[in-house]
């Protein structure tokens, strides 16, 4: 039977350092789904692991893109169950972790299986979009597939402004004549693994303060600096990222640096309980306090392999 050990929790809570301990344990190796360390130009302000983490147990899917790429979420299933594949050739257990929920899904569920969409279609969404704003691409779903326009504005309204998403829904709608919806929830593709969920949680004002301090020290670091040399690039896909697109407004004069910096420690935390809110939806998942002793984990984890 192989395993794959998948860890997952809001941002700042110690997934990395548990994902090493148990690929140190179990001998195996990553595979990171978070989907911004996947970005070479971006090291600080998405906390990819440091010199010493990458050295204590073999990683994947870190700093392997460059935001000039377009990588789909679909492009990340095909490259990553490739590679996990690859590795239970030689090992029962491979360290799934991240804190990309849809990236997650991808993986452990498969990813539903969309057409090929002409490349002028896209195009002509993308041009619309950029004359029209995102009004343009919200009236399009609202008009093509009023089901998932309406399940998005009840379940995850903060989809609805998300350009790149909205995007690929109405380039879907138009390409093929058919609603986006109608292509969901498709069998999904067999995986030839079992997965153990761990999650790590903390109570709301203790995963606040870590948010908190991993902002100041990303900007001990040189987040700031980091951020003006990408500035130039700001409207790609990749960049519309907390930590980010707050120095972006920096920039352009609209914030101070103190307010920039506030903003980014917020939208953080608001990110934190989306995360939460996401990943709370899977009952298969093993809740854990961040401080649980690693032993307790790898007891688990034993458990539900006899189980």
């Amino acid at each position: 039977m192989k395993y794959l050990i998948t860890i997952i929790g809001p941002t700042a809570i110690g997934k990395t350092a548990l994902s090493i301990q148990l690929a140190n344990h179990y001998n195996c190796e990553i595979v990171s789904c978070d989907s911004r360390q996947f970005f070479k130009e971006m090291a600080i302000g998405t906390a990819v692991p440091n010199e010493k983490e990458l050295a204590a147990a073999p990683h994947h899917f870190i700093q392997n893109k460059s935001i000039f790429e377009n990588y789909t979420v679909g492009d990340f299933e095909k490259e990553a169950i490739k590679t996990i594949d690859e590795l239970f050739k030689t090992n029962n257990y491979v360290v799934l972790v991240g804190g990309s929920g849809l990236y997650v899904n991808a993986i452990l569920q498969g990813f539903d299986d969309f057409p090929e969409i002409d490349s002028a279609v896209r195009q002509q969404v993308n041009s619309n979009y950029e004359k029209l704003g995102i009004a343009y691409l919200q009236e399009e779903l609202k008009k093509r597939d009023p089901y998932y326009f309406e399940k998005i504005t009840t379940e995850n309204p903060q989809t609805l402004l998300n350009p790149q998403r909205m995007m690929r829904f109405v380039e879907v709608c138009i390409g093929t004549g058919k609603a986006y919806s109608s292509y969901l929830n498709q069998k999904k593709n067999e995986r030839n693994f079992t997965p153990i969920l761990i999650g790590l949680e903390a109570e709301r004002n203790v995963m606040y303060n870590r948010i908190n301090q991993r902002v100041d020290i990303m900007l001990s670091e040189g987040l700031l600096q980091e951020a003006k040399n990408l500035y130039p690039n700001k409207e790609l896909n990749a960049l519309q990222t907390v930590g980010y697109r707050e120095l972006f407004s920096y920039f352009d004069k609209e914030f101070s640096l103190e307010f920039a910096i506030e903003e980014i420690k917020k939208n953080t935390r608001r990110f934190a309980k989306r995360q939460l809110t996401w990943f709370k939806r899977d009952e298969n998942t093993k809740w854990f306090h961040f401080e649980t002793p690693t032993q307790k984990i790898i007891d688990y984890i034993n458990s539900k392999q006899k189980s």
